[in-house]
């Protein structure tokens, strides 16, 4: 498959970069230093698919790791006295997830930098296995309804989805380190079947799931799926991401340039805004309850003294 020659400034998806180009500018850089940083440091922020694409991989994260840090202390005071391990854990795990995350973004020029593959593939598998074990214990914990409460249920769905991401991330190790297979690699102007074909098998699963997730709100177990329109809205959102990969994936693999840009842009979508939306639909409410108590408490208090009694004079 060929690739439109798109200029590199204006690409998302990896541009022709020569890894032998690449790896040397960055050598000569550090080794001369003075104007050749500059051209270091254009080389890395343009990665192996051009600049708009990497920033709008880099940009998101960052300011998410930024909102998180912001917010750290009085997040951290609100688990300690919440006191709710469930929290602690999905909380502890968003934060390293979010900086395997950015530096996987930060660092997209190590897949067509030479003697970086190694290292690539290893920050890859980290980086994704990080966010599905994220997602599939989310689903797993909140489809529990009710019981999804306590140590145990926090055990028992880690337990499941541990299993289940195991499976997933030595299948991955066997293709890329058994077989060669470069799934994490997309600076290669050839389609490569196998990848592809695997890729395309990940994202179906994934998309089955959700939307067999989606058809229980139609069944009769539809009184097992937790009582929040967020969690719907949630759903809906990670279908449809997958549901377009699994497009996209296919039009790659049967030599669709297209295709290959529409997986950058869902690539774009799932490492630059899933974890700013599980915060949002899961983990805001949380930090922000004790803070909707105090102000009712305060207003309780300021209504009994008194201090509203003239507003009905």
């Amino acid at each position: 498959m060929r690739r439109s020659q798109i200029p590199l400034s204006l690409s998302i998806a990896p541009s022709a970069v020569v890894p032998g180009n690449l790896s040397e500018a960055v050598a000569a850089s550090l080794s001369d230093g003075g104007g050749r940083s500059s051209a270091a440091a254009a080389a890395w922020i343009a990665g192996c698919g051009g600049v708009w694409y990497s920033l709008s991989l880099i940009v998101p994260s960052a300011l998410f790791v930024g909102f998180l840090a912001s917010l750290a202390r009085r997040s951290f005071s609100k688990l300690y006295h919440g006191r709710s391990y469930i929290m602690i854990a999905y909380y502890c795990l968003l934060w390293l997830v979010s900086l395997l995350n950015l530096s996987w973004c930060a660092l997209q020029v190590w897949q067509c930098t030479p003697g970086k593959e190694f290292g690539w593939n290893l920050l890859s598998l980290c980086t994704t296995t990080g966010m599905l074990f994220l997602e599939i214990s989310l689903i797993a914990f909140l489809l529990q309804g009710n019981d999804a409460s306590g140590v145990e249920a926090l055990t028992r769905t880690f337990l499941v989805s541990g299993v289940i991401v195991a499976v997933d991330i030595l299948l991955k190790i066997i293709y890329i380190f058994g077989f060669g297979v470069p799934l994490f690699i997309d600076n290669s102007e050839e389609s490569n079947r196998v990848k592809w074909g695997l890729w395309i098998v990940h994202k179906l699963v994934l998309t089955v799931v959700y939307g067999l997730i989606l058809s229980m709100y139609h069944t009769k177990w539809r009184e097992k799926l937790p009582a929040r329109p967020a969690f719907y809205q949630y759903i809906i959102v990670m279908f449809s991401l997958n549901a377009l990969a699994l497009f996209a994936c296919m039009l790659v693999g049967n030599g669709a340039g297209f295709g290959f840009w529409l997986y950058n842009l869902t690539t774009i979508c799932y490492h630059g805004f899933y974890l700013p939306l599980l915060y949002i639909i899961f983990l805001a409410d949380f930090f922000q309850e004790d803070d909707l108590h105090l102000e009712n408490a305060y207003y309780s208090e300021m209504k009994d003294a008194g201090f509203f009694d003239a507003d009905w004079d």
